[in-house]
């Protein structure tokens, strides 16, 4: 799994004129799935991104995860950040899961993230063409792969 963390002060997905998901202050995820990713990339990334410090305490420094803070959090279904660039102008989308196994993949990781911080979070719709709407905060924006563990 890939997922890419941006730290927003606010966001929003909206799919067909209507508006899905909205928080204030928290993280918007963007969640790649590849073939090769079970629940141990669940369980791990879950984990990961609930206690990321990357929110700043009394003197500002980035020493706060979500889970301290109460934060809320989008996660969106993205399968282009397993887009390879390597060869000619078109990526190639080869490591991405194909839907049948990435959308329960994506499911399963909601649920686990849900259990981890305690509380529901927002989502996108997976495969539908969506507008991501956010302001970034900082700017604040993490990329994390499960199969390096960084």
């Amino acid at each position: 799994m890939r997922a890419v963390i941006q730290r927003v002060s606010e966001a929003s997905v909206t799919v067909a004129s209507e508006k899905i998901s909205a928080i204030g202050e928290g993280l918007l995820i963007l969640l790649g799935i590849e073939a090769a990713d079970g629940q141990e990339d669940i369980d791990w990334l879950a984990g990961k991104i609930a206690r990321l410090r990357i929110f700043g305490d009394d003197s500002g420094a980035m020493n706060l995860s979500l889970q301290d803070t109460g934060g809320a959090a989008i996660v969106v279904s993205q399968f282009t950040l397993h887009g390879a660039t390597k060869k000619g102008n078109r990526p190639s989308f080869i490591k991405a899961a194909h839907p049948s196994i990435a959308e329960p993949l994506y499911e399963d990781f909601i649920a686990k993230f849900e259990e981890v911080l305690g509380k529901k979070v927002g989502c996108g719709s997976f495969g539908a063409m969506m507008d991501v709407q956010l302001t970034n905060d900082g700017p604040v924006t993490l990329i994390i792969d499960t199969k390096n563990k960084e």
